[in-house]
């Protein structure tokens, strides 16, 4: 058991309020902070990339008892559904039977777990400015501009999961010997919608993550419990396909019409809400030390933002949270030992979850359509169902694993090369599935 301690957390997103929830049951008074208003009091749409839950996602929750609530407001999506132009629709299903992504509305499923970190005695502050935080001491400052007079707030120890501008990363910045590194892509997204039929029914497959894959820009769709999808159009800020030369409703109408004509018609309020919603941007955060002392830590996109084409970036947040709570078992009172052991743990993994996001983006975006890709997988899928002791695909590896990301990465780069010399193998497209291909794979593998 831990003493319990006066704890704040800035930032009532989902990390924040997981992290809540684990402090809480640990015996622990926590207050979060959040300069906007309640979420649950306000419509939540416009800029939001759907939720895709896995395995590391549903472990943080199943360890406090929340994974069944939270598995009701979730779909389950077992493969891609892949719309390339002038071919008819076709499934790459994600791992084996009963294997599964989980679409979660993020609005949705924020609100529902504030209200489970209410239930368990968490007290939130909603339109709450932190303007800054005294390290050594862990008071945090509140006021109505960062010009203006400040309250000060007394805690034991502070935890920054306010997102990928972090406050509290901020003025950890300002100290030495702190590395902070921040990538943008040229690519942004804007978030549309296919509303359900008159009935209620998903126009689309309701099980499939929907992806239009078009080189340098693509969409996507993620069912929601109502019949709709979320659907996010990803592309170049500036050039001949872009958001900039998206400039008027003609231009609008005619690059869909060019490039996603079979689903144009299921999106009516296309041109509206290509005005009205905002183009977003997708940056990657890496940052060290996440900690100091035993009194401020960061936590999930604070500490390492990543870009959504692996969908884990929740999971990753959450997994940090797993993790954490682990050492606090294990630790008992002593936070700096606590601190020290969580950020070496999780900062190899939270880099290699970058790496792994920015390569899926290639990924998705255009090998999706690709034959050679697809035999690639092929030929993988049927050595690992044949040798599943021997071949984990990267992808399961990631999604349907517990096992660290870096471990994925550096065995995902094996398994490529291994790959890269089955492809380049003559008729490969004839003898994909041969007994040379097979031993060739199992010699590669015992070298």
């Amino acid at each position: 058991m831990q003493t319990p301690k006066k704890i704040a957390i800035t930032g009532s997103g989902l990390v924040g309020s997981l992290l809540a929830i684990y402090l809480r049951k640990k015996g622990h008074q926590v207050d979060v902070f959040d300069r906007r208003p309640d979420i649950r009091t306000m419509e939540f749409s416009g800029r939001s990339i759907n939720l895709a839950m896995s395995t590391r996602g549903w472990k943080a929750l199943e360890n406090i008892g929340m994974a069944e609530p939270i598995k009701q407001i979730a779909i389950a999506m077992d493969k891609r559904a892949i719309h390339t132009k002038g071919k008819p629709m076709y499934f790459q299903h994600y791992g084996n039977e009963g294997e599964a992504i989980y679409s979660i509305s993020r609005g949705i499923l924020n609100k529902r777990m504030i209200d489970l970190a209410e239930d368990a005695g968490v007290n939130f502050i909603f339109n709450t400015k932190v303007w800054d935080v005294s390290l050594p001491e862990a008071i945090l400052y509140t006021g109505e501009t960062e010009k203006g007079e400040w309250e000060a707030h007394q805690y034991d120890m502070v935890f920054g999961a306010d997102g990928a501008f972090s406050r509290i990363r901020h003025k950890m910045q300002r100290r030495s010997m702190f590395n902070y590194s921040q990538h943008f892509l040229n690519t942004g997204y804007k978030e549309l919608s296919i509303p359900p039929n008159e009935d209620g029914t998903h126009k689309l497959n309701k099980n499939s993550l929907h992806i239009w894959p078009r080189g340098e820009f693509m969409l996507i769709a993620l069912p929601n419990l109502d019949g709709s999808f979320t659907c996010t159009l990803f592309m170049p800020f500036e050039g001949e396909n872009s958001f900039e030369s998206l400039n008027t409703e003609a231009k609008v109408e005619e690059f869909f019409t060019a490039h996603f004509e079979n689903v144009m018609e299921d999106i009516p309020n296309l041109i509206k809400d290509f005005f009205k919603n905002p183009t977003s941007f997708l940056v990657t955060v890496k940052c060290e030390p996440w900690t100091y002392w035993n009194k401020v830590a960061l936590i999930g996109d604070a500490a390492h933002a990543i870009v959504p084409f692996y969908g884990q970036g929740m999971n990753a947040g959450f997994e940090d949270i797993t993790v954490l709570s682990e050492f606090m078992e294990m630790y008992g009172d002593d936070w700096e030992r606590i601190f020290s052991e969580y950020e070496k743990s999780r900062k190899p993994n939270a880099d290699a979850i970058a790496e792994l996001s920015y390569r899926n983006f290639m990924e998705m975006s255009s090998k999706t359509a690709d034959e050679n890709f697809l035999l690639r997988k092929k030929i993988e899928k049927h050595f690992s169902n044949k040798y599943p002791d021997r071949w984990v695909p990267l992808y399961s590896r990631v999604t349907f694993s517990n096992n660290p990301y870096k471990e994925a990465l550096e065995i995902g780069d094996f398994q490529k090369k291994i790959m890269d010399e089955v492809m380049a193998m003559e008729n490969i497209h004839e003898k994909w599935d041969s007994e040379e291909v097979e031993n060739k794979i199992l010699e590669k593998l015992s070298k």
